[in-house]
């Protein structure tokens, strides 16, 4: 074998030793294994799936969105085609498939996933109806106001960075994130063993909330409900969920939400009337909505409505059209609430990243709680930041004011010097500007304030620097720094000076240097004072979030509520059969079992068309309303709607299919259900008793279980009970007739043996009046009746005379 080959090195002696322990080699497979997977699970868990508490966003969305400000695609410049902005994410700071990058960012530009789109997108980015969007070398993309706002901050030094993947360029860990976008857009996902699934919510509401916990940080979650009364989804809708089942959700992270879409009755004219629905719950896809409500028209398990239309162009508009507008709107759409996605629940599980690190289910406080502790880390590092640029400002301040004190003897040095900026550095400034200040009292045209006395600039506090004795006692004061060289310029200030333009030396730029310093000086006061002041930072805080809130509140186009409240009141519970518009119906089915249902009352009689090789079984005439009651041979009941069976144009349905019928199983009886009515259930093995059909009524497809029979043994009898006595005939031609109540009455069971048989089993049985007589049809097709039955009348379970004189030879009481 080839070297380097698997098998090869398995061969070898060190790679198997025999007196290894198979028990030990296993645990190092199962180590291996188990430390693999956990790193994959930390992998999905902190790197993929579930956001960030600080700025809410996912490790895609934190690179999709720095990589467009790398290529200045800010809110009010141009487009770039989104290839580019996906390529540009995948090649430096998301190794990952383009596809999936570029589904990331439509999903930000989408105003229908999230609340506040992050992606301003130009072309077909997807619609409401679930359609994808284009290619991404069809579409164009750029920033957003609401995505600068989570970039602001990000050159202060405000977050850590860190390498990319292959260390070429450095990404920001999380953005600093100026309003708390976690709750502002909502995040999902799905995790290793864990989820996370957060709702959007109203940017305002959630800034007064954080206010109320800068004042008061011990709020508790009930009192910030007062400012986030839940969720604000992108899609509008009505929340219809109880107010205290929403503030336990808040309150323990976990809980779910109930969502309808809203409505309202237009008015037709004379007395007609439709309901148009203008939004639909989040998450929902109206092209497959609109399915599933033309489904339920068609398989009629919403009788009353009639037609669906979708007239949407930029905002929704569903009509649902009653069947009649006898019909009330509010129990149109509470069938419709419960049948379909117009009322869905959202799952509520605030899984998040706590510090970018620790997964945590947490409440509404500890959410906000997280993101107003990251604001305060940075303004620190913003103010630290912005010190340490006014610190070297004012240090290349200092040099050019020394430059304009000593003008002349500073263009000596650069003319005529071999190394001027040593020369510059290591001059003792303080004798020379004595001379210039004696210099300028001479003169009577112009006093340079700095030579009347002005004070330099203070640097960075060094109670060991050397200050020039000229200088006033509140200016010896003032720190100063040198580096070691007493009077003399730093390297910073050295170049500053030799950079600096002739332009620069007029006398006016002196002024405004003098001012420039008062301002830096008096800026870095007010950042200490900042510093050393918690009260100081959350003030500021305060105000950053205040100056969101105007931003994008009521003044941003998205900034009102869309989600609105209500209560979903106590449904009634409609029987489908007020919900069914009652209509006179032929029910036929043939003797293959295919069932359809013929408007009107046909007659009985009349010639129908059936397949090839079947004919008619069962017609009769029956209503919409009618529940109709199917017994097969396994003694098992199935029940069908009158108003859902198929129409009479055609063939109809096998009813095989309607409900669970086995193959081997037929049809014993079909019949309308009677509620008060009770049924006489007979075995082929004589077994039988009474049941009320109340009982046998199946809520599902598989039925319901009334005679238990066990092969081969089959149901063979299902007759209404009308009558005091009972008439059974075998297959013998045996007739026996006894008092039908000694049989007893039950819900489910084998029976009790009615007729007691040497060969064959009971061939049919019915209940009658004894007064009234037996009756059957003799061959002739007339009707007999015989009611001298005193020959045949004896106990159950007897074997019974022979038949009388003319009974059918079928054995059927018909």
């Amino acid at each position: 074998m080839p070297e380097g080959n698997g098998i090869t090195s398995l061969m070898d002696d060190d790679a198997l030793d025999p007196t290894d322990n198979p028990r030990d080699l296993a645990e190092s497979l199962s180590r291996a294994i188990g430390e693999r997977y956990l790193t994959y699970a930390l992998s999905t868990i902190m790197h993929r799936a579930l956001p960030d508490a600080r700025d809410g966003l996912k490790p895609v969305h934190r690179r999709i969105l720095y990589a467009m400000r790398r290529l200045r695609l800010s809110s009010g410049g141009g487009f770039l085609k989104s290839a580019k902005i996906s390529g540009d994410t995948m090649g430096d700071f998301h190794p990952h498939g383009d596809a999936a990058i570029y589904d990331a960012m439509a999903r930000l530009a989408q105003d229908f996933t999230i609340r506040y789109p992050l992606v301003d997108g130009q072309g077909n980015f997807g619609n409401i109806d679930g359609d994808n969007p284009a290619a991404s070398r069809y579409t164009e993309a750029r920033m957003t106001i609401m995505s600068e706002a989570l970039l602001q901050g990000l050159d202060e030094n405000a977050v850590d960075f860190r390498p990319n993947y292959d260390g070429r360029l450095m990404e920001p860990s999380v953005l600093p994130a100026s309003y708390p976008n976690l709750l502002a857009n909502g995040s999902s996902g799905i995790a290793v063993g864990m989820a996370t699934n957060i709702p959007p919510h109203n940017i305002a509401e959630l800034i007064s909330a954080c206010l109320h916990l800068i004042k008061s940080p011990n709020a508790v979650d009930d009192t910030l409900l007062q400012y986030v009364p839940g969720p604000d989804f992108p899609t509008g809708g009505v929340i219809v969920e109880p107010a205290e089942n929403i503030a336990n959700a808040y309150r323990t992270g976990r809980g779910s939400i109930r969502l309808r879409a809203r409505w309202t009755v237009e008015d037709l004219g004379r007395g007609q009337w439709q309901v148009v629905v203008t939004e639909i719950p989040y998450q929902v896809q109206k092209s497959k909505l609109v399915e599933r409500i033309a489904e339920l028209i068609q398989t009629k398990k919403v009788p009353i409505l009639g037609d669906v239309r979708d007239e949407s162009a930029d905002d929704i508009r569903l009509i649902l059209e009653p069947k009649s507008k006898n019909v009330d709107p509010d129990v149109l759409m509470n069938a419709l609430f419960r049948n379909s996605d117009l009322e869905t629940r959202f799952s509520l599980n605030m899984n998040v990243l706590i510090d970018g690190v620790t997964p945590k289910v947490c409440s509404l406080k500890e959410v906000l709680r997280a993101f107003l502790d990251f604001r305060r880390d940075v303004l620190i590092r913003r103010s630290r930041h912005r010190m340490a640029k006014i610190d070297n400002r004012l240090e290349v301040l200092e040099g050019y004011l020394i430059a304009f004190l000593n003008l002349d003897r500073v263009i000596d040095i650069i003319r005529y010097d071999d190394d001027p900026k040593a020369a510059l550095m290591f001059e003792n400034w303080s004798t020379a500007h004595q001379a210039t200040i004696a210099r300028a009292m001479d003169e009577a045209d112009y006093v340079s304030p700095l030579a009347a006395g002005a004070a330099l600039p203070p640097l960075v506090e060094d109670p060991d620097a050397v200050v020039p004795d000229w200088l006033s006692d509140e200016e010896q004061k003032i720190p100063r720094r040198y580096e070691g060289r007493e009077d003399g310029l730093s390297d910073v200030q050295a170049e500053a000076i030799l950079n600096m333009r002739l332009r620069a030396l007029r006398r006016l730029e002196e002024l405004e240097l003098v001012n420039e310093r008062d301002k830096l000086m008096e800026e870095r006061a007010g950042l200490v004072d900042l510093l050393e002041s918690e009260d100081l930072q959350w003030n500021r805080i305060g105000d950053e979030l205040k100056e969101v809130k105007k931003a994008f509140g009521k003044n941003h186009p998205r900034g009102n509520r869309l989600t609105t409240f209500a209560e979903a009141g106590e449904a009634e519970e409609v029987p489908l059969e007020a919900m069914i518009e009652r209509e006179p119906i032929t029910v036929v089915c043939s003797q293959m079992g295919w069932i359809r249902a013929m408007t009107g009352h046909i007659d009985l009689g009349r010639e129908l068309k059936f397949k090839d090789g079947d004919g008619p079984r069962f017609i009769f005439h029956a209503e919409t309303t009618d529940k109709l009651l199917v017994f097969g041979s396994n003694g098992r009941f199935y029940t069908l709607s009158a108003a859902g069976l198929p129409g009479g144009r055609g063939m109809g349905e096998p009813v095989r299919l309607m409900v669970d019928l086995p193959n081997d199983v037929e049809i014993v009886d079909l019949f309308i259900h009677r509620p008060d009515g009770k049924l006489l259930l007979a075995s082929d093995a004589g077994d039988g008793f009474v049941v009320l059909e109340q009982d046998v009524v199946a809520q599902t497809k598989a039925g319901k279980q009334a005679l238990n029979v066990k092969a081969p043994v089959r149901a063979k009898v299902c007759k209404p009970v009308d009558g005091d006595h009972v008439a059974v005939v075998g297959e013998n031609r045996k007739v026996l007739v006894f008092a039908l109540d000694e049989l007893p009455e039950m819900g489910r069971g084998k029976g009790v043996r009615m007729q007691k048989y040497k060969d064959g089993g009971l061939s049919d049985a019915r209940t009658f009046t004894l007064a009234d007589g037996l009756s059957w049809l003799d061959p002739a097709g007339r009707t007999r009746t015989e009611t001298d039955l005193g020959e045949w009348i004896g106990k159950r379970a007897g074997t019974g005379r022979m038949a009388p004189r003319g009974f059918p030879r079928d054995n059927k009481f018909n």
